[in-house]
């Protein structure tokens, strides 16, 4: 097999329905402001943190007891903890696509033997069935994840072999999916008309169909798209089974399972076309949008089955909003954004790492949340790991693979997404390669100047975020330190065509007031706050930068004005909002009472002015521990 090292994070170079195709995570350099030290991080200390983990915690060793190289212990863990191993190769197949680190190789060669060598010569492999309960393969599919596993080995091995250039992975995956292939599929075939419980083996069929070129594996994640809502998984809709995918109209049930299946469905309607997959997606997208996603972007807002809730349910304190989902959601636009070349795919991809990604992950790279609460009184904090550790390795993953999402191209150009310092090499469809350097100190202020290093006529597309519609100030583009002429609307993509040449330049301004966000009435939770929110990111009040008052009796003035401010010795370096606020406890009537008749208002009078400082709320539960909210009493 071909041996190229480009890593594209979701290959649709040859889908014929994709509008846009990306350009390989391996061809873009982030530069040492907001998102490399994370990368670093990710690289340095979280990744062999991981690894630690997965031996310490026995996932390793059920491979190795699998293979019969260590025998007399019993199988170690969750039933589905072969999958943390497979999301943290993915995660380090992604980095050494950007990093040459032999450190790293080693330990991905080491895990990568393990694998292969505990494989069956069926093919077969998911180390909790094996050995005793090899006769229990397949038989609860609803409960016990073995295709869920299996997708998250397929994409390991993609990832693998795109980032290296290596077949070995791939060949044991081609292996395990030939397997599946022969025991799933319609009855009239003599197969199993089912699938897992746990949608991933969708994109991942469809990925390693794009790897292959072998069509059986498109045709596999369309069955599972196909069987699923038949009610011979469960029939529920916890499970996405209660009414067939081209039905769904919202946003239901587990929440990573539904946007895993939305992202499955995505890969297929960009090799098929077919227009009932999209219109479903539209449907239950626009439910999110408008009635399931928090402010944040996260995603679930019951502990309950960790699941969707009904229309306008987003409760605060009790936020499901798993970290995961929050990927699953990057994921899912990600591949929406190829479909329709969209801005505003682009725009919830960038809400969403800033806001409901990152908060999953420590600023120092070793702690993790599950759930994302949007109001907390100080006791949930970040763990160094998880019995249940999806979360953690899944973080990795994607903060590997970044430099996938932030360049797309098409026939006309290129597509600009995100926006960071750093450089790319793009190779535009004819053949023709331009060099892209954005220079800029985005997320913490809106000027972003691009060089383009190429000649000849292309267009570039700069996404105007749709944030930037919400204020007096106006986005402004300069071409060669000239107005481009260009029509900027909030929420598309700004297109600059012209005969380059080397050097030219481009100077997009972004302005970042700071942003009062309201919430729709039928949330009743929010009625009367506000949130904080300055370019993409979103702010919350932590008890550590507003000592003496509980941040939960703040109230804001409607004039209040709130400044912003670079404080580099703070939470490694974050422009915070600083303000006047007032503090408006229940009132003292309230002592002793839980209900009583309306007459006296409910808060006492706004008491002295207090200085208010607000953080990014993905920085929050970094120090020590106390109250923290996004949601503001506005007065």
């Amino acid at each position: 097999m071909k041996q190229n090292r480009s890593a594209p994070v979701v290959d649709t170079s040859r889908s014929p329905h994709a509008r846009l195709r990306p350009v390989p995570a391996n061809a873009v350099t982030l530069s040492d402001t907001f998102w490399e030290p994370r990368r670093k991080i990710n690289r340095t200390v979280t990744l062999p943190s991981q690894y630690r983990h997965l031996e310490e915690t026995g996932r390793l060793d059920n491979f190795r007891r699998a293979s019969g190289k260590k025998t007399g212990i019993p199988f170690q863990g969750i039933y589905f903890n072969d999958s943390d191993v497979y999301k943290w190769l993915e995660a380090a197949a992604w980095t050494l696509a950007t990093h040459d680190d032999p450190a790293l190789a080693a330990m991905v060669d080491a895990v990568v033997t393990e694998i292969e060598v505990a494989q069956q010569a069926d093919g077969y492999l998911n180390t909790y069935y094996m050995l005793e309960r090899a006769e229990q393969r397949w038989s609860n599919l609803r409960d016990m994840h073995e295709l869920y596993c299996a997708g998250h080995f397929l994409q390991a091995a993609v990832a693998h072999h795109r980032a290296t250039g290596d077949d070995r992975l791939l060949n044991v995956a081609c292996r395990l999916a030939d397997c599946i292939c022969a025991v799933f599929g319609p009855e009239e075939a003599g197969k199993r008309a089912q699938s897992d419980g746990h949608e991933e083996i969708e994109m991942a069929l469809v990925e390693l169909y794009r790897v292959t070129g072998d069509a059986k594996y498109l045709r596999q994640a369309q069955f599972f798209i196909d069987v699923r809502g038949r009610g011979a998984i469960s029939g529920s809709s916890y499970h996405q089974d209660h009414k067939p995918f081209r039905e769904l109209d919202e946003m239901i049930g587990h929440a990573v399972r539904m946007v895993y299946l939305d992202c499955g469905a995505a890969d297929v309607c960009l090799e098929t076309g077919e227009a009932a997959l999209k219109a479903a997606m539209d449907r239950q997208w626009d439910n999110m949008i408008r009635r399931r996603i928090y402010v944040t972007g996260g995603l679930g807002a019951r502990y309950e089955g960790e699941a969707f809730g009904k229309d306008y349910e987003l409760p605060n304190e009790r936020a499901y909003t798993e970290t995961c989902a929050a990927i699953g959601s990057v994921m899912w636009n990600h591949r929406m954004l190829a479909i329709a070349s969209e801005a505003r795919y682009a725009d919830l991809i960038e809400h969403t790492l800033y806001n409901a990604v990152l908060p999953g992950l420590s600023l120092d790279g070793q702690a993790y949340f599950y759930q994302n609460p949007l109001r907390d009184d100080g006791k949930h904090r970040r763990q160094p790991w998880f019995g249940c550790a999806c979360c953690p390795p899944n973080v990795a993953r994607l903060l590997a693979s970044l430099p996938g999402y932030f360049y797309s191209v098409d026939d006309r150009g290129i597509y600009a997404h995100l926006y960071a310092e750093g450089t790319a090499q793009i190779t535009l469809p004819e053949g023709r390669t331009v060099g892209l350097t954005q220079h800029t100190r985005y997320p913490w202020e809106g000027d972003v100047r691009l060089t383009v290093e190429g000649e000849g006529v292309f267009s570039l597309f700069l996404r105007i975020p749709a944030w930037c519609g919400e204020g007096s100030a106006a986005a402004a583009l300069e071409v060669a330190g000239e107005p481009s002429g260009v029509t900027l609307t909030p929420g598309t993509y700004a297109e600059v065509r012209r005969a380059w040449t080397p050097g030219d330049t481009i100077h997009l301004r972004l302005p970042m007031p700071v942003r009062r966000i309201e919430c729709h009435p039928c949330v009743a939770e929010n009625a009367g706050h506000v949130a904080l929110q300055r370019g993409p990111i979103v702010y919350c009040v932590e008890q550590a930068d507003n000592l003496g008052v509980d941040v939960h009796d703040l109230a804001l003035p409607a004039d209040a004005e709130l400044r912003p401010e670079w404080r580099a010795d703070l939470l490694g370096g974050v422009v915070t909002l600083r303000g006047t606020a007032q503090t408006a406890p229940p009132d003292t009537a309230w002592e002793g009472r839980l209900y009583r008749t309306v007459g006296a208002p409910a808060f006492s009078t706004p008491g002295n002015s207090v200085s208010l400082t607000a953080i990014p709320y993905y920085a929050w539960a970094n120090r020590e521990s106390g109250p923290m909210q996004v949601w503001i009493r506005n007065r």
